[in-house]
């Protein structure tokens, strides 16, 4: 569904990634882990066109789109939770999940909108309420939400760990393997090694913006040098 061929990008003249591939197959959930200033976030906005790599290729359904606008890649299935959720928080959960639908001209808005609140009760109770005053479990229903009122293919997920007590992160990741069950294919940046790796199907690894280890989630999961630098295990 989703690949990258050997991208290199930059912030000026200061290289952030080197020659990185990878590939998301539709109906996976993917991760993608490193530590800071590892290259992570560079890699989800280049997927998401903000980042302008210097070589290279971004491939969606086998179309280069490396060269396309975000309202172009959205329009094409593209869709994004960003890191720290951002909300709108002083909208209304309801404005905020039609947000979602703002590059949609159908008339089925009114029905996914349902379908959202199927799948998120709790915004359903919530739907008056501005965001901002929401809890951080609650917001992160509302990200995701949002990305699914523009009928995605693949969200694409930055740090949806980031802020949330153990307890809601554990529910954050259970809600992605419930949209994935869906049919929606996930992408997830993220720094918790452990709970990304325990839902998804495969992963990467990136370690001062190139690829370093890559497999199937168990395999890494495992993996002694994965226990060491992201679990904390110190090896006997």
């Amino acid at each position: 569904m989703l690949s990258l061929h050997n991208i290199n990008a930059f912030y000026g003249p200061i290289q952030a990634l080197f020659d990185v591939s990878l590939e998301v197959r539709q109906g996976e959930i993917v991760c993608l882990l490193g530590g800071n200033a590892s290259g992570k976030s560079t890699t989800m906005k280049t997927i998401l066109g903000l980042v302008k790599p210097r070589g290279g290729q971004v491939v969606l359904d086998g179309e280069d789109i490396t060269s396309l606008a975000t309202p172009q890649r959205v329009r094409r299935g593209l869709a994004s939770v960003p890191e720290a959720r951002r909300i709108f928080p002083r909208m209304t959960v309801r404005e905020n999940l039609l947000m979602g639908a703002y590059t949609r001209r159908d008339k089925a808005i009114g029905d996914d909108l349902a379908r959202v609140l199927d799948l998120f009760p709790r915004l359903k109770e919530r739907l008056g309420q501005s965001g901002g005053t929401l809890s951080g479990g609650e917001q992160q229903m509302l990200a995701l939400g949002r990305a699914l009122m523009s009928r995605p293919r693949l969200i694409c997920m930055d740090e949806p760990s980031m802020g949330l007590a153990p307890k809601l992160v554990q529910q954050s990741f259970e809600l992605i393997q419930q949209v994935n069950a869906q049919g929606v294919t996930i992408f997830v940046v993220e720094q918790n090694a452990q709970v990304a790796l325990s839902i998804a199907h495969r992963g990467y690894v990136l370690q001062n913006g190139a690829m370093a280890l890559s497999g199937p989630a168990q395999e890494l999961l495992h993996n002694p040098d994965i226990r060491r630098v992201y679990l904390g295990e110190v090896a006997a």
